[in-house]
């Protein structure tokens, strides 16, 4: 990207809080769980939870979030821990048996996470010991948060080169609205430069290049760590600086004129600004409607897999023996070299007719017999036994 900018006087924009919590896993963090950041929502409670592996005998809750998954003990206060999404690599379900005398099987939630080239393996317990919640998908909201986290991507990570722009247009997100657009933007990544159009949204930024628009950037407000307007080699530039979880890149833009220049940059400051004190992660996600769903879906398949009289109809087997006895007589008689009395000798039925029925020449039907007789292997309407 940017590497020939010169600092001189200019506007910068304070830097926003650092995105770590959906890319990272931490441990015993004082009031974690009441610390939550902003725009981040607790989407569901899972109460009666232990940590088997980290903290086998307390009992806890697990906290859904838009960004991350959060154990906290009930017991011990200062034990918990934070598992951002983007750091799992496996989730899945499995029966276990509690430590107990009665060895009670009960229902557990594995995942499998890598955070700094290290492997964390949890597996989150029911110890509720209600036996009616083995059989009840008790973590389906974790599965369901974790899948929309992975397709809403373009609302907290910077993308480049990706599928977001079709015919000059910006395919738009859910809940974005588009604020502004300028034309004649040149990217100052490379030495001739690109020139392209800005769109400016309520989540990000994005640039695309005029001559080839699968050439461009998403840049989401979270990860701008700076705004700058300084002098180039170019003249007054655009200095975007992204945050480390952003690559750290340094995007430089060259907008004429520089009144132009100006609004451009304030319009981002503020937006910016705004953008930090109430982001949206783009996920959308209601727990009990979640449930609701699934004890409807799960009714109607205990429905559908019932056996109903009503839903099948009785044939009258006996159709299938007069199947088309016509057919059978036709070609016994021609397999036995048969000839009916008062036919024509055998020789002459092999001679070829046209047949205006079919279209083509066939070998002329013996007498007694109708096209139709032959041509109809099952009966046109089979009858229902009453």
């Amino acid at each position: 990207m940017l590497k020939s900018l010169a600092p001189i006087e200019g506007n910068q924009q304070p830097q926003l809080q650092l995105l770590w919590e959906d890319k990272d896993v931490k441990f015993d963090v004082p009031q974690l769980h009441k610390n939550l950041r902003s725009g981040e929502r607790v989407l569901d409670y899972i109460y009666h939870i232990e940590d088997s592996k980290g903290n086998p005998g307390d009992t806890g809750r697990l906290m859904v979030t838009n960004l991350r998954i959060i154990w906290h003990s009930l017991v011990h206060k200062k034990y918990n821990l934070s598992i951002g999404y983007a750091r799992v690599c496996n989730t899945s379900t499995r029966i276990v048996h509690m430590h107990s005398k009665a060895r009670i099987a009960s229902q557990a939630l594995y995942i499998l996470a890598i955070s700094n080239e290290t492997r964390f393996e949890f597996l989150f317990t029911d110890v509720s010991g209600e036996t009616s919640r083995r059989d009840q998908p008790i973590f389906a909201s974790v599965f369901d948060v974790y899948h929309l986290y992975q397709r809403t991507y373009l609302y907290r990570d910077l993308k480049l080169r990706g599928a977001i722009v079709q015919s000059g247009q910006l395919v738009i997100l859910p809940d974005e609205q588009v604020y502004s657009q300028v034309q004649g933007v040149w990217n100052l990544s490379s030495d001739q430069g690109n020139l392209g159009s800005f769109v400016v949204s309520n989540i990000r930024l994005v640039w695309f290049a005029d001559a080839n628009e699968t050439f461009n950037i998403s840049l989401p407000y979270l990860q701008i760590e700076s705004l700058r307007v300084r002098e180039s080699k170019y003249g007054p530039a655009l200095v975007i600086q992204t945050a480390e979880t952003g690559g750290g890149y340094v995007l430089g833009f060259r907008v004429d004129p520089a009144e132009r220049l100006n609004e451009l940059f304030k319009e981002l400051c503020s937006l910016h600004m705004i953008y930090g004190e109430q982001p949206n992660f783009g996920i959308q996600y209601n727990a009990q409607d979640a449930r609701q769903r699934l004890a409807a879906a799960a009714e109607e398949a205990a429905q559908s897999s019932q056996f109903k009289v009503d839903n099948f109809e009785e044939l009258d087997e006996r159709q299938e023996r007069e199947i088309n006895t016509k057919l059978n007589s036709y070609l016994a008689e021609g397999c036995l070299g048969k000839v009916p009395s008062g036919s024509r000798s055998s020789q002459e039925e092999r001679d070829p007719v046209y047949c205006k029925e079919l279209g083509f020449a066939m070998e002329q039907i013996r007498d007694g017999y109708k096209l139709q007789d032959l041509w109809n292997v099952m009966p046109t309407k089979m009858e229902t036994m009453e």
